[in-house]
This record gives C-alpha cells, structure tokens and sequence, in this order.
C-alpha cells in the first residue's frame, strides 16, 4: 500500500513543482526542497542547502520563462517510515526567453520525505547519454 501512496505523493510533488515553476517562481520552487537538500541539476555546482537551491533556480532567471515537469516511469524504494527513493525519467517543457520552446527528457533520482506533502532531500537529474564515454 505505501508504494501507491509514494506513486501518489511523488505526482502531487511534481504538480506543486510545475506549478512554482509555471511562473518561474525561484521561491516556491525551493520551498518543496528540505532546509539541508541537495541539487544536482543543469548546472555544474552542487547546490547544497535551500537558499543554494534557490540561487541555482534564480540563475535561471530571464533565461527559463517556465516550466512544467512530467515524471515518467518512475520506480520506488521505501527507505524507512520518513523517506522513499524514486528514479525514472523527467519530461520538461520549458518556455524559454525569445518564444523559444524545448522539451528535454532527463534521468531523475529524488529522495522525498514523506511529511509536509513531499519534500525534496536530494535531486539528482541528468540528461540521457546517447553511449558511454568509452572513447573512440
């Protein structure tokens, strides 16, 4: 039963993110981040901490106009009563400065605490690889 609640609580906290994100609103988008979270996303720092997570939304300012995000085969692990661990795919629609739009599709790993609705403790995305980096 609790892996339906997961599936539940991770669709309403992806909700809640495009919401935010629907007006590029950099503080409502860290506020679904614990105090001490981490954020592993677009850029190549490790944002660690909410008001980390908030400066690397706002870098993003004048650049992403907004933002609706669809999780996409997403897999659960309980980890214990407090937190589970969901990884799959990440389909963005981004509208971007200049009436530009894309709609990338990214690996996901979150681990979500279960109290308040759902908040995000670590955040990793990453773009899918067409190969390993094996070389030539």
């Amino acid at each position: 039963m609790k892996g339906r609640q997961d599936i539940c609580l991770l669709g309403a906290l992806a909700e809640r993110w495009s919401q935010a994100a629907s007006t590029w609103d950099t503080g409502a988008l860290a506020s679904l981040y614990a105090e001490d979270a981490l954020l592993f996303g677009g850029r190549p720092e490790h944002a660690v901490g909410r008001a980390a997570i908030a400066d690397y939304f706002d870098s993003y300012r004048g650049i992403i106009v907004s933002a609706t995000i669809e999780l996409e085969e997403q897999h659960i692990l309980a980890i214990d009563e407090a937190c589970f661990f969901a990884q799959g795919f990440a389909r963005f629609a981004f509208a971007l400065a200049g009436d530009i739009e894309t709609r990338p599709r990214f690996r996901t790993s979150l681990l979500v605490l279960r109290a308040s609705e759902g908040i995000i403790r670590a955040h990793h995305f990453s773009p899918e690889p067409e190969a390993l980096p094996l070389g030539d």
